[in-house]
């Protein structure tokens, strides 16, 4: 019985109830050492009947190693990896070391989930001291924890707190249960229950005030003091009471006792069989083990009483002890089925130096960075540079680390690894700028260490130089300072060879805000045009607002998708998101809004995957021509600063189509006058289009001359159809708007097609002329409401009756109940995908697709996939 937990125990029961019914879910115990947490555990593994229960727990000492815990994990599901499919068992069997190759995490995950929740009866996954799982394992578990909705299964997770500087970002998004302490009444119980004699009521009360209702605390201090003690009153020990008692208790034992604990707390894995090969090689007789029972337990697992114990033994230990141990497991492990064990623990038993030591580190972290351990990578590479004597070979294993731990969000260790490096190495610069912006999305000017690296590079590598001036101008364009970085490119080296493609892009980008867009377009149009060019893979955002800087929907179109399909090619779960996003926005400004919903739907499957946050621009653009206005102002309130321009631009559009011209123009000015690359030249037709209806007719004259400036430089048909309906706004040009039509008739860009045919419809009204005005507002509301852009639709009804005729309101569409992640599974369903092909595409459970499934039949009043895929509005 858990004295004074009632209700904890009632939620993790709760918790085994549901998943039993099939709605599994997640929990993360949270509290200081020795609060219950290990209770509770063992309290709900015993509570679990039923269930298939599956433990792992995380170690201090081998958070560096990928994947530990997550094989500890599964280690009883193996022999049913097999069944996986081909690309998923080999994920796994990379990421436990039974293959080669490179896994990435997330892959990992989505293998886990496939191995645990398609096996019959439930499931408990229980994660001890999960503050100590290595990043890999963490990463995969979590995704695990956050997929199991629709499963018989139940995920828990005790994590100590506080956790270290970097914290535990995996979990934060799983629900929680904080322990707080006992109250006095139950501490007062526990204590009277544990100490079965007499005990003075002073000593009691210093007992508990020194306790302060920490159970483990309560049942440690006594044994610390012993009954004689505590009957005439005792010096109680300082703060940190529960691992100062398992110090204590240490301190009887004898010296080889403690080795042979510190030989176990060195060794996470607790194999019995290496522990007693090392205990062989280091002399130490069976005595020494019936001494150490009391703090651990030799079975066919070695366990610790508590974790602390573990922790306790392993500090108290002397630095001679500590290597001794690592020293004894290094010479037992297997070299050749865990080299990188190996390795770990010859570096810990290391005194000084050893260049071979850390040749192995190195080695293990390059085989950890292949099976996607980058994490384990970065550890790796920090010890090996502390073992490595020549200052050269030190400072590149330094970056490495440095580079590994950024990338996985160790933000100060890589600041402190920076600081060890010399500040006048232009790489050092380099990570100090992607740390910055990072870290503080442009707070203290990143671009200013990409100048200084590219000033410092210039005389020594030309070519490495003006990269990083490239690098500048994207990050100048994300964060602001632009003008400034500029600028300092002016004073780029120049090229001693034929110019790279990045070469030709900076040339351009210093051209375009140096001499305008006229100037910039012999540059820029042929390398922009160039989809297949290797550049925009490496840097596909700047290259998507070029295409749209020069109004070139092909390159718009073609470089999101050749971004896509790298990507997805590669398994690369950074950089697909950001194809799929920017091809869901090309894809809305042609008019599809249902494939551009399963695009959006597919990144922020991968977003909620990884634990990153979702690319928000395609929805903001979805939005704003879908023209809802609440639905706007909802999502709109809720995007960051850095989206400012979006929204301003977004909001003139929906505001165009609501025919709220006063707001649209307020909202076109502010996007246009910033003049940043791509949104301030697609602000400018929403900016003639409102000024005009406002009777602002300078305002939209002074906007169209820019406008043409930039259109005419890209000779694209986009940009040439833009401008001919904003003149025709403007000069109320019959042939323009006509022109518009005929230039937009051919390309797939419906949206401004449409918008074309409203245009001049409108025109048309106010000239008298009703019967032309018909035809095309009746090719306006048909398109535009076949795309599902409802308020310009509506706008063509409006004038439509303006004409005399009975026009209808656009009636609502089968889709427009479902959310973006429905319509896409509707869409994959009415494609003939099976749940588990799409479970596999959207990182869910196949059980979890059904439940979704059945959502969108009750919504839609169906009863099988059949049906589903005789609805052409979902096709």
């Amino acid at each position: 019985m858990l004295i004074g937990r009632d209700q904890e125990v009632a939620q993790l029961e709760a918790l085994l109830a549901a998943a039993r019914q099939g709605r599994g879910g997640a929990l993360v115990l949270r509290g200081e050492p020795g609060i219950g947490k290990s209770a509770l555990l063992r309290h709900l593994t015993q509570a679990a009947t039923g269930f298939q229960v599956m433990q792992a727990s995380g170690a201090e000492f081998e958070m560096e190693l990928p994947f530990a815990a997550l094989h500890q994990l599964c280690a009883p599901a193996l022999e049913h990896v097999t069944a996986l499919p081909a690309r998923h068992r080999k994920a796994l069997e990379v990421a436990f070391g039974l293959d080669v190759g490179t896994a990435d995490p997330f892959l990992v995950g989505v293998a886990t989930l496939g191995l645990l929740v398609e096996r019959d009866g439930p499931l408990l996954c229980v994660i001890d001291d999960a503050q100590w799982l290595d990043h890999a394992s963490a990463q995969a578990l979590v995704f695990l924890a956050r997929r199991v909705s629709a499963e018989r299964v139940a995920v828990v997770f005790a994590v100590r707190e506080p956790v270290g500087p970097d914290g535990l970002p995996e979990l934060a998004g799983l629900p929680g249960l904080s322990l707080g302490a006992l109250s006095e009444a139950d501490a007062r119980t526990l204590l009277i229950q544990a100490i079965q004699a007499p005990l003075d009521e002073r000593v009691r009360d210093r007992i508990l005030a020194e306790a302060r209702g920490n159970p483990l605390a309560l049942l440690e201090l006594p044994r610390t003091a012993g009954l004689a003690g505590m009957a005439g009153g005792f010096d109680l020990p300082p703060p940190g009471v529960v691992e100062q008692s398992f110090r204590a208790r240490l301190e009887i034992l004898s010296l080889e006792a403690r080795l042979l604990l510190t030989l176990a707390a060195a060794d996470p894995v607790g194999d019995p069989g290496l522990l007693w090969r090392a205990a062989s090689l280091l002399g130490l007789e069976d005595r020494a083990t019936a001494e150490a029972a009391a703090l651990v337990e030799f079975g066919t697992r070695i366990r610790f009483s508590h974790p602390l114990a573990r922790s306790a033994v392993y500090r108290t230990a002397s630095a001679e002890d500590r290597r001794r141990a690592h020293a004894a497991l290094a010479a037992v492990s297997d070299p050749v089925a865990d080299p990188d064990r190996v390795a770990w623990h010859r570096a810990q038993a290391s005194a000084g130096p050893d260049e071979e030591v850390a040749a192995e580190l190195a080695r293990s972290a390059t085989r950890a960075q292949a099976r996607g351990g980058v994490a384990a990578a970065a550890a790796f590479l920090e010890r090996a540079a502390a073992l490595t004597l020549d200052p050269n070979l030190r400072a590149e294993r330094v970056l490495a680390a440095a580079e590994a731990k950024l990338s996985v969000g160790a933000f100060d260790v890589t600041a402190e690894l920076l600081s060890t490096l010399d500040p006048g190495d232009p790489r050092v610069d380099l990570l100090r700028g992607r740390l910055s912006f990072v870290r503080n999305r442009g707070g203290d000017r990143p671009a200013d260490y990409l100048l200084r690296a590219a000033g410092r590079l210039a005389d020594t590598d030309p070519a490495w130089s003006r990269a990083c001036y490239v690098d500048a101008i994207e990050m100048g364009i994300f964060v602001g300072g632009l003008d400034e970085v500029i600028a300092a490119a002016r004073q780029a080296p120049s090229v001693p060879r034929e110019r790279s493609s990045s070469d030709v892009v900076l040339d351009g980008l210093v051209a375009l805000t140096a001499e305008g867009h006229l100037a910039a377009a012999d540059i820029l149009r042929p390398i922009v045009r160039n989809t297949d060019d290797d550049v925009w893979i490496r840097r596909p955002s700047l290259g998507f607002m070029l295409a749209a800087e020069l109004w070139d929907y092909g390159a718009l179109h073609g470089i999101a998708a050749r971004v896509a399909a790298a990507g997805r090619e590669s398994g690369s779960f950074h950089m697909l998101p950001i194809g799929l996003a920017m091809l869901a926005t090309a894809t809305v400004h042609a008019g599809d809004f249902g494939a551009a919903m399963e695009m959006i739907s597919e990144e922020e499957a991968i977003a909620a995957a990884t634990g990153a946050a979702p690319l928000v621009y395609p929805r903001i653009h979805l939005t704003a021509l879908r023209g809802r206005r609440e639905e706007a102002a909802e999502l709109f309130a809720g995007v960051g600063r850095h989206m400012t321009l979006s929204v301003q631009w977004a909001t003139a559009v929906l505001n165009n189509g609501l025919a709220d011209y006063a707001a649209a123009m307020k909202a076109a000015e502010q996007a246009a006058e910033h003049g940043d690359l791509g949104l301030a030249g697609l602000a400018l037709p929403e900016l003639i289009e409102a000024a005009v209806r406002c009777g602002e007719v300078d305002k939209a004259r002074s906007a169209l001359v820019t406008l043409r400036e930039r259109t005419q430089a890209g000779g694209q048909v986009w940009g040439l159809g833009v401008e001919a309906y904003s003149r025709a706004l403007v000069h109320e040009d019959e042939e323009a708007y006509q022109l518009a039509i005929s230039l937009l008739e051919p390309t797939p860009l419906g949206i401004y097609r449409a918008r074309a045919h409203l245009l001049y419809g409108e025109w048309l009204r106010r000239q008298g002329r009703r019967r032309e005005a018909r035809a095309e507002l009746r090719t306006a509301h048909e398109l535009l409401s076949g795309f599902g852009a409802e308020a310009f639709a509506e706008r063509a009804v409006g004038e439509l009756r303006a004409t005399g005729e009975q026009a209808r309101s656009r009636s609502a569409q089968t889709s427009d109940h479902l959310t973006v992640q429905e319509v896409h599974i509707a869409r994959l369903v009415a494609e003939g995908a099976t749940s588990k092909e799409i479970a596999a595409k959207l990182f869910l459970s196949p059980r979890t697709v059904d439940a979704h499934l059945r959502n969108i039949f009750r919504k839609l009043g169906l009863t099988s996939r059949r049906q589903l895929r005789g609805l052409p509005e979902i096709r």
